[in-house]
């Protein structure tokens, strides 16, 4: 597997749930894997056995991970975007993150089980939404502040159904 070279790398902060966490998202995305876990040992602070801190990569990019304690819960302040194919690599993806406890938000944002928010965003909607129609453009951008999951029929739908000229254009 190969790594993205960078010199930054995100760190996210979990109160005891990195492990579970980083294998949980290593099932979801491709090139994905868990690298080296650094487990306390009897001189402590933790657990021995427990996870301190650990690496794992995400479809090709490193991240680091900290069993840091409940100070520091994740907010909406920082999210993962993740740029889908098709409404069916949408609906799989909201499906996986919603599942054992995650929370829909609106537009496409959903937290997971661990509190880390994603936007599950299909690629269709940035075309919609940069349509040279300002109508289309706009019509989808309303239709995308109503929903939660994003749905690209729904989208196309009211595009189609706001163009300038009246008729449907072409996906």
């Amino acid at each position: 597997m190969t790594v993205r070279a960078s010199s930054i790398t995100p760190c996210l902060w979990f109160d005891d749930q990195l492990e579970e966490a980083a294998r949980f998202y290593v099932s979801l995305f491709p090139h994905s894997s868990v690298g080296h876990l650094s487990r306390y040992t009897d001189a402590g602070p933790g657990e021995p056995g427990a996870v301190m801190a650990g690496d794992f990569v995400l479809d090709g990019i490193a991240f680091r991970g900290i069993n840091g304690g409940p100070q520091f819960p994740f907010t909406e302040a920082v999210s993962f975007a993740i740029s889908c194919v098709d409404q069916a690599e949408v609906d799989r993806y909201w499906e996986a993150l919603l599942a054992d406890g995650g929370e829909e938000s609106m537009c496409g944002w959903i937290k997971d089980r661990f509190g880390l928010s994603w936007q599950v965003v299909p690629t269709r909607l940035y075309e919609l939404v940069s349509d040279p129609d300002p109508a289309r453009a706009q019509a989808a951008v309303q239709a995308m502040l109503g929903m939660r999951r994003i749905v690209v029929a729904d989208l196309e739908a009211a595009a189609d159904a706001a163009s300038s000229d009246g008729a449907a254009a072409p996906a």
